[in-house]
């Protein structure tokens, strides 16, 4: 499509939140250029631009002509599949680009790979961003989160439609900043998706136990999460959860939830962010043990198999059938959710510190916490809280500590300690709290029995200790000793 003057930004990659974006950009007033390899989306988005008010979208079903449509200097945003499709199309675009031009990739990307390719692209002078967006379909299309990382010079070439772009939050302006240098924006991209992992576990584990131990229906579930909403839960996961209860099934009787096979996807993402953790020795178990359920999940076939096991033995679903005071339970999850989603934040939040520190970005995590309280999918109330929290003490070893979390964590402890018994009782798993828990109850404790562990491992392998009343190493003979003692019984 012809333009008379140029436009101000170009978009490839016209799935549906390639799509959504582009509209995004073209309703805050901006004129974008669109070009996807498969063309007939490049026209889908067209219409659908002239649809919903004729934003100023113009399609393009070559690169060349794309990429001249735009002024310099061009800034393109690419959203395509991670990995070598990105590869692929930074080659095609870059045979038309020239010194000074943008390219934005604003897929779910491994970090060094972002790094990669800003290196590869300076060699022939052009800027490089690999930026989060978080909020699915519907935040692409009327405001997101956005976490861009890497060339400085890029992000102010951007960010006058980035501001506009983003999800606004009253008191808080939009929600996208200048995460910091290299892969930094993917990479807290990622350990946000690790935190929702974390944060759609616990709330799994909340539905489980209100339904099979609390026996309480699909309607009560919707007017428990309607009313959590209004408190300190209030979250988008949390909204959506309690829209789910309502839905009823288009293609037979009741709710459909009850009709979606209970096996999760995944992208890698999660994956991810446990690695990074497990390398770093950042603990992180909330988000490692949502990442095993979902592998959990993927065995339906072999979990059918052995409910018929275990129910032969005796086992049944639920192995109690006890009588619940429905009232005191609800109270009782909403805290222990309360408290583990803490646990969950404060791992993600060591782990962004944790790579900052090793990569020298100079991440500030109340920012983090200011642009995710808008747009993406873990936007929460509790959010501004932790901003607070960091606003006090840039320095804060962990979210637990902070005065006013540690008081919480401390009100609602022994409502926590009833669920996880509860349900371990009763049979039913609940990894999640049950992991944010030990994670706290290990955190808070001044001694822990690692002392063993480490004496055990000098004993067999000489791997030396540090002692409590002594500085320095030391090393024992502890199999001749144990052997002279046993000998002389």
């Amino acid at each position: 499509m012809a333009v008379v003057q140029p436009t101000r930004i170009g978009l490839a990659g016209l799935a549906v939140m390639g799509q959504n974006l582009a509209l995004n950009i073209a309703s805050k007033g901006f004129p974008i250029s669109v070009y996807n390899r498969t063309t007939s989306k490049v026209d889908e988005t067209v219409e659908r631009a002239k649809k919903e008010g004729n934003l100023p979208v113009y399609g393009f079903h070559d690169p060349e002509s794309f990429v001249n449509s735009i002024q310099k200097p061009r800034v393109i945003i690419m959203l395509v599949k991670a990995g070598a499709p990105v590869d692929q199309t930074i080659k095609t675009l870059s045979a038309y680009l020239e010194k000074g031009d943008c390219i934005v990739d604003g897929g779910n990307e491994w970090y060094e790979n972002t790094e990669r390719r800003e290196k590869a692209v300076s060699e022939n002078g052009f800027l490089y961003l690999g930026m989060g967006v978080s909020g699915g379909e519907e935040g692409a299309r009327n405001g997101p989160a956005l976490m861009p990382g890497g060339s400085f010079d890029a992000y102010k070439n951007i960010e006058d439609i980035l501001l506009k772009v983003a999800a606004q939050v009253r008191d808080s302006g939009p929600c996208v900043t200048y995460i910091g240098k290299g892969g930094s924006g993917n990479f807290v991209k990622m350990v946000h998706n690790g935190i929702e992992y974390g944060d759609m576990q616990l709330i799994a584990e909340a539905y489980d136990v209100l339904k099979s131990v609390g026996k309480l229906s699909n309607e009560e579930l919707h007017g428990v999460f309607t009313e959590w909403n209004k408190g300190e839960l209030e979250s988008f996961l949390v909204e959506i959860t309690a829209d789910i209860f309502a839905i009823k099934d288009d293609k037979g009787d009741g709710h459909l939830v009850d009709k979606v096979l209970d096996k999760t996807g995944m992208k890698g993402t999660g994956k991810w962010t446990v690695q990074q953790a497990a390398e770093l020795s950042v603990p992180s178990p909330t988000i490692e043990s949502s990442l095993d359920a979902r592998f959990l999940s993927g065995l339906k076939d072999e979990r059918v198999q052995a409910a018929k096991v275990f129910k032969e033995g005796g086992f049944g679903d639920v192995l109690t059938d006890q009588t619940v005071d429905k009232k005191q339970l609800i109270d009782d999850v909403r805290k222990a959710l309360y408290a583990s989603k803490i646990c969950s934040y404060a791992q993600g939040m060591n782990l962004i510190r944790a790579k900052s520190m090793e990569k020298g970005w100079g991440l500030k995590l109340g920012e983090l916490a200011r642009i995710w309280k808008g747009g993406c999918i873990i936007r929460a109330i509790f959010l501004d809280r932790i901003k607070q929290a960091y606003d006090r003490n840039a320095e804060l070893a962990n979210l637990l500590v902070d005065p006013e979390f540690a008081k919480e964590i401390i009100e609602r402890q022994s409502a926590w300690r009833r669920v996880v018994c509860l349900s371990i009782n009763s049979g039913i798993s609940t990894p999640g709290m049950s992991a944010s828990l030990a994670y706290f109850d290990s955190y808070r404790r001044e001694r822990l029995p690692a002392n063993l562990v480490q004496a055990q491992r000098d004993y067999f392998g000489a791997h030396t200790y540090e002692r409590t009343d002594v500085e320095g190493s030391f090393h024992t003979e502890w199999f001749k000793i144990a052997r002279q003692s046993k000998s002389n019984m």
